[in-house]
């Protein structure tokens, strides 16, 4: 595994040393995954009643959008068969951070950690697998054959290109516009793109102007939402037909997969 990154504990939450930024909101971890990116992206109703559903996420960090997502299709009758979950990391934690984490995203949750109750034992079974880690791609399956995560772990750009160009939901993740503007720059967003076909839902946190017309230039109709506080909004958005990921805006902003 390559070299644990360094999480700094600061009141019971976790703060990356490397970009001086939280990894989570204020609100908790687990209110910003279900308000945030699952809700924004529509989900759990948009993968009901599918074969299967691809998620792709732009920052897996603490892996609590993946945890909780994995949690919510795990309670859903209605599920997909199959959830293909994809997401990039350029500087993994190491696992008894994740099994940390995920033991205080469910203290924090208050009256709504009833609904994430698994939460510690999921992040149990991530952590089994973290040894294996290492630079590149690595793909990994869960939950009795039926939750295929795929982690990517490297620099944005190049990894969007190494996975498969196919994505329902877009979780846009990552720490903010100004202290990593690599994860948010015109290229990481086309790459991004690439993944999308129409229809596919995106969400993220930031309204940050370049990134609402980074996004707006490549075909995604963006609507800013009431946000999760302190924030006032966050981005939801939707590939629009005429911006498959051939379209020339995306393709000359973008390498080709696997590129």
């Amino acid at each position: 595994m390559p070299a644990a990154e360094p999480v700094d504990w600061r009141d019971g939450l976790p703060h990356s040393p490397r970009f001086g930024e939280g990894y989570r909101s204020r609100s908790g971890a687990l209110a910003q995954a279900a308000t945030v990116f699952l809700g924004g992206c529509g989900l759990p109703q948009a993968w009901q009643g599918r074969t299967a559903y691809a998620v792709l996420e732009t920052g897996f960090g603490l892996g609590i959008n993946f945890l909780a997502t994995w949690a919510r299709w795990e309670a859903d009758p209605q599920r997909c068969s199959l959830l293909r979950y994809r997401a990039l990391e350029a500087y993994p934690v190491a696992a008894d951070e994740l099994l940390r984490s995920a033991r205080q995203a469910l203290a924090e949750a208050g009256e709504a950690a009833h609904a994430w109750s698994r939460l510690p034992e999921l992040a149990q079974a991530l952590a089994q697998h973290w040894a294996t880690l290492r630079a590149g791609l690595q793909t990994w399956m869960l939950a009795d054959g039926q939750l295929e995560l795929t982690l990517a772990v490297g620099e944005v750009v190049p990894m969007l290109g190494e996975l498969e160009p196919s994505a329902d939901a877009v979780y846009l993740d990552g720490f903010s516009p100004s202290v990593n503007p690599q994860m948010w720059s015109p290229q990481a967003l086309a790459a991004v793109a690439r993944h999308g076909r129409a229809g596919t839902r995106l969400a993220t946190y930031t309204t940050q102007r370049g990134v609402r017309d980074g996004l707006e230039a490549l075909g995604f109709d963006v609507r800013r939402c009431p946000g999760l506080p302190p924030k006032k909004h966050r981005l939801e958005a939707a590939l629009q037909p005429h911006a498959a990921w051939g379209s020339p805006a995306i393709a000359q902003a973008a390498p080709e997969p696997g590129a």
